[in-house]
């Protein structure tokens, strides 16, 4: 009984961090794109951190798709194929942590 509420709680968790993760790369793509159409926001210490923060920790994840997909002129697709991933590892970790 203890055991399958401790792979419940794990299972939870991951999900968990890899909906935020997933959520912090779209608000991301969305603050980018806000850029690139020319909305900036007045210069706050504040601001600057926490976009600071969202390209540190995006970055990196995204460029690894972003090495692999050819690029189509403008349209970056790494993000798309960036979460279809997090939504797949997903799936396959809570069920393989759930029933493993």
């Amino acid at each position: 009984m203890i055991l399958a509420s401790t792979r419940t709680d794990i299972a939870d968790f991951l999900s968990t961090v890899i909906y935020v993760y997933t959520a912090m790369i779209f608000i991301y793509v969305l603050v980018q794109l806000l850029f690139s159409a020319g909305l900036r926001p007045s210069y706050s210490r504040s601001v600057d951190a926490v976009l600071g923060f969202l390209r540190e920790v995006c970055e990196p994840f995204l460029r690894i798709f972003r090495r692999a997909i050819p690029s189509f002129g403008a349209i970056d697709l790494s993000p798309v194929f960036a979460i279809i991933t997090l939504t797949l590892i997903n799936s396959i970790l809570v069920r393989g942590v759930l029933h493993g």
